[in-house]
């Protein structure tokens, strides 16, 4: 019997993940909904502001976005944990810490991908000035894959806990505040005529680090919890 690969376990758990996710698709994409009605509120709120609307537009996509994944947070390994999934995971024959990031990376294109993509699209209904609009886009493909990092290391540490969904947000926020920070700063930065890049090369230094560090701590969690 042939040990599988790394790409071949990859591959086998992202289509598991995916025909899960087509059949509850009606959940799936709740986070993503939500981002795009915290948008639109926030613009209906502010009426035709134009000036008041573009100052405030990166801040409320980066908090969009934070909740968003947030919101799907606890569901990230415990619909395994329920299973048995997770004991199986651990028994495989390949890294526990590479699932844990090939699962990471599916919530971050369920949950982050979707409002990235249509971020030109709210950052227009926010009326963002387009010389802004890379910075932003820039800040969120670097900022949301590493709050799912982040975020997975939480979810990890709570899953053995049942209702755990306050103090989940209450371990992560800390957590994601310095990424809003870096991330809504650069493109307020950027409207003030200054160079960006500093926030910008912080939050690719945290999405290194992250890939490299989150997916080992999140799987160490995941070992202490089930056991």
């Amino acid at each position: 019997m042939t040990t599988p690969s790394l790409a071949g376990s990859a591959r086998g758990l992202l289509v598991r993940d995916l025909r899960l996710l087509w059949r509850r698709r009606g959940d799936a994409f709740q986070p993503a909904l939500f981002a795009l009605l915290v948008v639109v509120l926030f613009a209906l709120a502010l009426g035709n502001d134009a000036a008041m609307l573009a100052r405030v537009a990166p801040g409320v996509l980066w908090v969009a976005a934070l909740l968003s994944g947030l919101l799907a947070l606890d569901t990230l390994f415990r619909g395994d944990a329920d299973d048995g999934s997770l004991e199986q995971w651990m028994l495989a024959p390949v890294p526990l810490a590479w699932l844990v990031l090939v699962r990471t990376l599916v919530h971050w294109a369920t949950t982050s991908l979707p409002l990235l993509l249509a971020t030109p699209l709210l950052a227009e209904l926010l009326r963002l000035p387009h010389a802004e609009l890379p910075v932003l886009l820039a800040g969120l493909a670097l900022g949301t894959p590493l709050l799912s990092l982040l975020g997975a290391v939480v979810a990890a540490l709570t899953i053995g806990m049942r209702r755990s969904g306050i103090l989940l947000a209450l371990l992560a926020l800390p957590l994601y505040v310095p990424v809003l920070v870096f991330g809504a700063g650069s493109v307020a930065i950027a409207a003030q005529g200054h160079d960006p890049s500093g926030g910008l090369l912080l939050l690719g230094a945290g999405l290194v680090a992250a890939l490299v560090l989150a997916p080992v701590a999140a799987a160490a969690a995941l070992r202490i919890a089930m056991h």
